[in-house]
C-alpha cells in the first residue's frame, strides 16, 4: 500500500502528471455539468429520468412521460447546447485577441462587434420583431460594425494595432448610441421591455434550429483559431521577430480577427449582450496552464463552457424569476477586473 501510495504521489508531483490531471479535470467539468443541468430548474427531474429520457429518444420501446421529454428535448437542451457554444466562444474571442493585440485588457467585444449586433436586434425588435429575423440581423450589424472598425484602422498606416482599439472604442460608443436611440423611440410597453431584455443577456429562449444555426460559425471559428494557436505564441513575440520566422503578421491577425468576429457575433446573435466572459476566462485560463496558447486556448473553451453554463444554470435557479445572465457575469467579472488592476498587468506572461 505504502509503495502504491508513493507512486501516486510521485505522479501528481511530475510535471506531466500534473498537466495530465490538469486536462482531465478541465475535460471532464463540462460533462459533468451538462447532465446535471438536465435535472436542475423549476420542473427537477432525477438522474433516471434524464437518462430514461435521452435512450427513450434512440429506442423508441422505452415508454417515459411527455413533458419530461418535452423538458429534455425541447426546453433545456438547445439552452445547455447553447451556453456551451456561448461561453466557449466568447472565452477563446477573447483569449484570441488578447494575445493578437498584446493586450490581457482586451475582450471579444473591443472592436464593435457586441455593440454592433445590440443595434441590429434593437432595430430588429423595433422594426418586426420576428425572432429569426432578430437574430440575423445582430449577426450582420456585429459584423459590419467590426467591418468598419478594421477599414478605418486600415486607412490610418501609423500604429495599425493601436488605432484598430481606438476605432473599436469609437464604433461601438457610435452603436451604442443608436441602441439608445432606438430605445429611445420604442413603445414602453412592449418594443421597449423586449430590447432591454436582450441587451441584458439570456438564453431563456433559445430554440434547437437557432443553436445549430449560429454552431456552424462558432465551430468553423473556433477550429480555425485552434489550427493557428501555435502562431499567436509567435505573434505575441511581435511583428519583427514574426516575420523573421517567416510569418506573416498582418495576413495573420486579419484570419485571427475575423475568426474571433464571426464566433463573437454568432454568439451575441442567440444569447444576447453578456460581458466578462471574455475577459475574465482567459485569465483564469493562463493562470491554470500557462500563457502558452498551443494549452491556452483548449483550456479557454473548456472554462468559458462551463463557466457560463454554470451562470445559466443559476440564472434560472435561484431566484422565483429569471435573473438575465449579463447581470451575473458583470457581478463575478467586475471584482475579478479589479483584481487584475491590482495584481499588474506586468504578471500576464
Amino acid at each position: 500500500m505504502s509503495t502504491e501510495g508513493n507512486s501516486v504521489q510521485r505522479f501528481f508531483s511530475d510535471s506531466e502528471g500534473k498537466k495530465w490531471f490538469l486536462n482531465f479535470i478541465l475535460i471532464t467539468l463540462p460533462i459533468i455539468l451538462f447532465f446535471v443541468s438536465f435535472m436542475i430548474g423549476r420542473y427537477p427531474l432525477s438522474p433516471l429520468e434524464v437518462v430514461t429520457t435521452i435512450i427513450a429518444k434512440f429506442i423508441p420501446s422505452i415508454h417515459v412521460s411527455a413533458t419530461a421529454a418535452t423538458i429534455v428535448w425541447d426546453i433545456r437542451l438547445p439552452r445547455i447546447m447553447a451556453a456551451i457554444l456561448v461561453g466557449a466562444a466568447l472565452a477563446v474571442a477573447g483569449a484570441a485577441f488578447q494575445g493578437t493585440f498584446k493586450n490581457p485588457l482586451v475582450s471579444p467585444d473591443i472592436l464593435g462587434v457586441s455593440s454592433g449586433a445590440g443595434f441590429g436586434a434593437a432595430i430588429a425588435i423595433l422594426l418586426i420583431g420576428i425572432p429569426l429575423i432578430i437574430q440575423m440581423s445582430a449577426f450582420a450589424w456585429g459584423l459590419i460594425a467590426v467591418s468598419i472598425t478594421y477599414f478605418v484602422a486600415r486607412s490610418i498606416r501609423n500604429s495599425e494595432i493601436l488605432v484598430m482599439v481606438l476605432s473599436g472604442m469609437a464604433i461601438a460608443s457610435f452603436f451604442t448610441a443608436l441602441i439608445s436611440l432606438c430605445k429611445y423611440t420604442a413603445d414602453p410597453y412592449s418594443k421597449l421591455p423586449q430590447i432591454v431584455y436582450w441587451l441584458m443577456g439570456s438564453l431563456a429562449s433559445v430554440t434547437n434550429a437557432q443553436v445549430l444555426m449560429v454552431s456552424i460559425p462558432i465551430i468553423v471559428g473556433i477550429s480555425i483559431l485552434l489550427i493557428l494557436r501555435w502562431r499567436l505564441n509567435v505573434l505575441a513575440m511581435g511583428d519583427e521577430e514574426s516575420k523573421s520566422l517567416g510569418v506573416e503578421t498582418n495576413k495573420l491577425r486579419f484570419i485571427i480577427i475575423v475568426c474571433c468576429t464571426l464566433i463573437t457575433a454568432a454568439a451575441v446573435s442567440i444569447s444576447g449582450i453578456i460581458g466578462w466572459v471574455g475577459l475574465i476566462i482567459p485569465h483564469i485560463s493562463r493562470m491554470l496552464v500557462g500563457p502558452d496558447h498551443k494549452r491556452l486556448l483548449p483550456a479557454t473553451i473548456c472554462l468559458g463552457a462551463t463557466f457560463l453554463l454554470l451562470i445559466d444554470n443559476i440564472s434560472r435557479t435561484v431566484l422565483s424569476i429569471e435573473v438575465p445572465i449579463g447581470i451575473l457575469t458583470a457581478i463575478i467579472g467586475a471584482p475579478f477586473f479589479l483584481y487584475l488592476l491590482r495584481r499588474g498587468y506586468n504578471q500576464w506572461t
